[in-house]
């Protein structure tokens, strides 16, 4: 999210003919045909503020342009009982015949570089533990998990045997997700057009194990076009069919996208809502609203002294208009 690298990965959107998904990638049964649509989180932080707050001026705008979409909930430790936690949500999209988003954030070690959203499980073994307990709660029901944003890249704070460790970390929880939510597609996070080069994430991806995922993930909590992921993307499948032999589909995150980036990754300005969650749309399998429009990136830029996560009514309402 910090440094932006351009340039060599324009028009490696097309890939040669002969490169094949994983034949992992079709072990889950397509949630999206299991289903009528996405989940719209009655309980999202813009859903329930505007409900709070009627009476504001802004809580209309957002109440329609922000909690009307589909979006994510992320789950991490924040979330309790990860098993309840996951069943209760995943259960109550099922009721209404709705595929729900999730993403996995609670990651050992987690944005060690970074830093902002510091945390996540205190080992391991814990999070082997929790990851596993998040999978069953999902169980056989359909969902979409996004697994462990940022958690490929940035290697620059890390020593070889924890880039190995958490490798290993990601292959487990994959592991988990196919044996215990086998109707659940499962995207392992691959950062975003201008962190790390597209054969250097094809890499990691594949050393974490993507062959065992759905896909992978683009653009989380961050602000690149549509068209410009999907050029990454290009380049990162182009990389995994000529050293690994095989594709993966991609997904992006459009919820904040509208403005295109401005080159910051914490809580600039002027940035807008981009596409609503959707199947398809530039290249992509699926766009989808993963962080949730107005909340925090940390303790910077418009979200100067606020906390990673808190819900900002002003910046929200500001992405709704772009300004």
């Amino acid at each position: 999210m910090r440094t932006l690298l351009r340039g060599a990965l324009a028009g490696l959107l097309a890939l040669p003919l002969f490169l094949a998904s994983s034949p992992s990638a079709q072990a889950a049964s397509d949630p999206l045909a299991m289903t009528s649509g996405f989940y719209v989180d009655p309980n999202s932080s813009p859903a329930v503020w505007s409900a709070a707050n009627s009476g504001d001026g802004r809580a209309s705008a957002i109440g329609d342009s922000i909690a009307g979409t589909p979006m994510a909930r992320w789950f991490g430790s924040w979330s309790g009982d990860i098993r309840s936690a996951a069943s209760s949500f995943v259960g109550a999209a099922e009721s209404a015949d709705k595929l729900p988003l999730l993403v996995a954030y609670n990651m050992y070690g987690r944005d060690a570089c970074g830093g902002h959203s510091g945390g996540g499980a205190a080992s391991p073994s814990e999070y082997a533990s929790w990851i596993s307990a998040f999978a069953g709660g999902i169980g056989s029901r359909p969902a979409v998990v996004i697994l462990e944003p940022d958690s490929l890249g940035d290697y620059s704070c890390m020593t070889q045997d924890q880039i190995n460790e958490r490798q290993g970390m990601l292959t487990n929880a994959l592991s988990q997700f196919r044996s215990q939510a086998p109707n659940a597609w499962v995207y392992l996070d691959a950062g975003n057009p201008g962190w790390a080069d597209a054969p250097t994430m094809a890499d990691r991806l594949h050393s974490a194990g993507l062959s065992l995922a759905r896909g992978f993930a683009l653009n989380v909590s961050n602000y690149y076009p549509t068209a410009e992921n999907a050029s990454y993307a290009g380049g990162v499948n182009q990389a995994l069919g000529q050293r690994y032999g095989y594709s993966k589909p991609f997904v992006v995150d459009t919820s904040r996208n509208g403005n295109g980036s401005n080159g910051e990754w914490c809580n600039p300005g002027g940035r807008r809502i981009g596409t609503p969650t959707q199947e398809g749309g530039g290249g992509a399998e699926m766009l989808l609203w993963l962080k949730t429009p107005g909340e925090s990136d940390g303790d910077c830029g418009v979200g100067s002294g606020s906390t990673a996560g808190q819900f900002l009514p002003e910046v929200a309402y500001k992405m709704i208009f772009g300004y």
